[in-house]
């Protein structure tokens, strides 16, 4: 598994073949359109099914996310991008909340059980062990989280 820094920002990704933008308001009961979204993407570009379920996962804790901690009790935006080209996708999400890096936190110690662990972080930890490449960076007063995911063609 690759996991690296990834080099694109967010405005760059506009530069592949296929290039999609969705803004919506940052609350959990636009999870589905997102979710729309997303898969109508994926579907164009071939994306297998079981990559698509993994992908779809990893939308859904990164929007959730934003939805319940980016802005508190105010409403803001989220912006979701899309790119692909030959069997890869980028997704890069970002917001105008509270800057927040979910990568700096250490990952969970798996080994423990349930009751012995912190609560939090499974679900970052689940991202960047699913997507290809995950990177965050805070630039302009936005929080931009970067993941990318590949399949065979």
């Amino acid at each position: 598994m690759l996991w690296d820094k990834m080099n694109a920002s967010a405005g760059d990704v506009s530069n592949a073949e296929d290039y999609k933008s969705l803004t919506v308001d940052a609350k959990r009961d636009a999870l589905l359109l997102v979710n729309d979204f997303v898969d109508s993407f994926l579907e164009a570009h071939d994306c297998p099914m079981k990559t698509q379920m993994q992908i779809d996962l990893c939308v859904e804790e990164v929007f959730v996310n934003i939805a319940s901690y980016a802005y508190g009790d105010k409403t803001g935006t989220a912006q979701i991008e899309l790119s692909g080209k030959n069997g890869e996708v980028t997704l890069v999400f970002s917001d105008e909340g509270q800057a927040y890096d979910p990568l700096a936190k250490a990952d969970p110690d798996t080994t423990l059980d349930a009751e012995s662990r912190q609560i939090g972080g499974l679900g970052v930890f689940l991202v960047k062990k699913t997507m290809d490449a995950v990177s965050y960076r805070r630039e302009n007063g936005k929080n931009i989280l970067s993941m990318r995911k590949t399949w065979n063609v």
